[in-house]
């Protein structure tokens, strides 16, 4: 005979206590295998010469709607002690709208001609958010 288990308070039961309650998403036996053919579709379009703007669309578009993403953080946050602190920098603003900003003028330059220059000047802004990252991790650990 089994132990009664007390429920939780209105009668509901964990989520922990019973993995069928779970919503999908939050399930690793259906994300594990989304990202295993997020991957794969990635590896044929590239094999097969998609264009790119069309792969990154699709993967960005599967990942928002399925939630993918935030399973990945959360799988990243369950690193000890450095995950949380990936997750939480990867989530700054800041580094978001440096990116966003660094596209664009990229975007606009490369119109313009000046290739090379942006080539610099993308590796200079990759540094730099590299070098917050660094920053932060380093500061919160120490």
């Amino acid at each position: 005979m089994e132990p009664p288990t007390d429920p939780l308070p209105g009668g509901m039961t964990s989520d922990a206590e019973d993995p069928r309650r779970l919503p999908w998403w939050r399930n690793w036996k259906v994300m594990l295998p989304l990202w295993i053919v997020m991957g794969g579709m990635v590896w044929l379009g590239l094999y097969f010469k998609v264009d790119r703007s069309v792969i990154a669309g699709s993967v960005v578009a599967v990942g928002l709607i399925s939630h993918a993403f935030a399973w990945l953080l959360g799988l990243v946050a369950l690193v000890p002690i450095i995950g949380p602190i990936i997750v939480k920098v990867l989530s700054i603003g800041f580094i978001w709208l440096l990116n966003a900003v660094g596209y664009l003028v990229s975007y606009i330059a490369i119109r313009r001609g000046y290739s090379k220059d942006v080539l610099t000047y993308r590796g200079l802004t990759v540094a730099v958010i590299i070098g917050i990252v660094i920053g932060f991790v380093l500061g919160k650990l120490v």
